[in-house]
């Protein structure tokens, strides 16, 4: 199924135009500092399954490992009472910028006020690995507070683009039934 899709790249190039959200004390957020491309299919699916994220489905252990063994890259997970939670991605790329690759909460931590504190724990661990600007990317597709989530952060509007994709009907999920109704 064709599909349009909007991208929004967004940035913040000044630590002052960060707005953190209220910490959440019940929210423990970890590096993980063991490559693990288990720990990291899982988060990638679990997260991004009901929102179309399907650029690493065919990655083989090996495209995975050599994607997270690489040290421009921080994968960072948070967690609530012992279990994840949500995650990020960090990677420096050039000029002193660190892209927020990948973010986002688990299906049953949405709608709970933590993405708001994860959000600005990646925005946080940014600027403390000497970023000069920090950025990232979300879409039509992505969950709708995704967008005014990242502005009410501080993140502005660089860039926007339409383009079209051949698509499935429903997104893939972490796997089948994956958080319907039962």
């Amino acid at each position: 199924m064709l599909r349009e899709m909007t991208t929004w790249h967004l940035e913040i190039v000044d630590r002052r135009d960060v707005r953190p959200a209220r910490p959440r004390p019940d929210l423990r957020i970890e590096r993980a500092e063991i490559p693990c491309p288990e720990l990291s299919h899982f988060l990638y699916t679990a997260v991004g399954g009901d929102h179309f994220w399907m650029d690493r489905l065919s990655w083989t252990w090996d495209r995975w490992m050599a994607w997270l063994d690489r040290p421009e890259l921080a994968t960072w997970i948070g967690s609530v009472s012992g279990t994840p939670a949500g995650y990020f991605e960090l990677e420096r790329q050039a000029e002193e910028a660190i892209e927020i690759v990948c973010f986002g909460l688990l299906p049953q931590f949405v709608g709970q006020g933590l993405g708001g504190a994860l959000l600005s724990a990646a925005i946080e661990r940014a600027w403390e690995s000497g970023a000069r600007r920090v950025w990232l990317h979300t879409c039509s597709l992505d969950h709708p507070a995704a967008l005014p989530a990242y502005q009410a952060r501080g993140f502005r509007l660089f860039k926007t683009e339409t383009t079209v994709h051949d698509m499935p009907e429903t997104s893939p999920g972490p796997w089948p039934g994956a958080g319907r109704a039962r």
